[in-house]
């Protein structure tokens, strides 16, 4: 395995080895295409102001500012999806992805948390060590999406695109700040108005060490 600390599909992924990271993937639908187009747009001319920043601490900072911001513009719009196919809130849908994400843990990654939303999924992990490196993290992702777009399609008996093709992901920077995500993930579907305790929702988990 060839292992890259930076890589890029439609939008830049960084991977330092060993690191946590936060995944957030949606359904097929759940980002319109024009929305989709913008969002990139914005990207595309935040790295353009950030690499202009001659001081690196400050582009550091403005990076990670710049990249919440940009996170909580992809929730929104998957939280807001009223149009998306809405097939995770089916228990038999949910409960393959599920199924699929607590497989792999231990073997492909380290599962600390995920939630399943109707349209999108959140997910906590450390990617397992592979040799002298790490699995890289969009070939996990790339398996674990086709496993359960291939298991839920033929479970609704259709055809085609499950998930959307690219995910958002972050790197966590230390253990307040995955302490932080923990809480977003617990969190989310009461957020979203799904249910008033986090508890009561069935379709999330966290690791009992973490």
């Amino acid at each position: 395995m060839s292992y890259r600390l930076f890589y890029r599909r439609h939008l830049p992924h960084y991977q330092p080895q060993g690191g946590t990271f936060f995944v957030t993937f949606g359904l097929t639908g759940s980002i319109p295409k024009p929305v989709w187009e913008q969002l990139l747009a914005e990207r595309v001319a935040t790295e353009s102001r950030l690499a202009a920043i001659a001081d690196t601490a400050e582009r550091v900072r403005q990076s990670y500012l710049e990249e919440k911001r940009w996170f909580a513009r992809w929730d929104a719009v998957l939280d807001g999806a009223e149009a998306a196919p809405r097939w995770l809130e089916q228990p038999e849908i949910a409960e393959i992805v599920v199924e699929a994400m607590h497989y792999r843990d231990g073997k492909e990654y380290t599962l600390h948390a995920f939630t399943l939303m109707p349209t999108h999924a959140h997910i906590l992990i450390t990617p397992s060590q592979l040799g002298e490196d790490y699995r890289m993290l969009h070939e996990i992702l790339q398996k674990l999406k086709g496993y359960t777009a291939f298991k839920a399609n033929a479970r609704l008996g259709r055809k085609g695109a499950f998930w959307h093709g690219e995910s958002y992901d972050h790197f966590v920077r230390d253990a307040d700040e995955q302490a932080r995500i923990l809480y977003y993930i617990q969190q989310n579907p009461v957020k979203a108005g799904l249910v008033q305790k986090a508890e009561d929702w069935p379709w999330t988990y966290t690791r009992t060490s973490d």
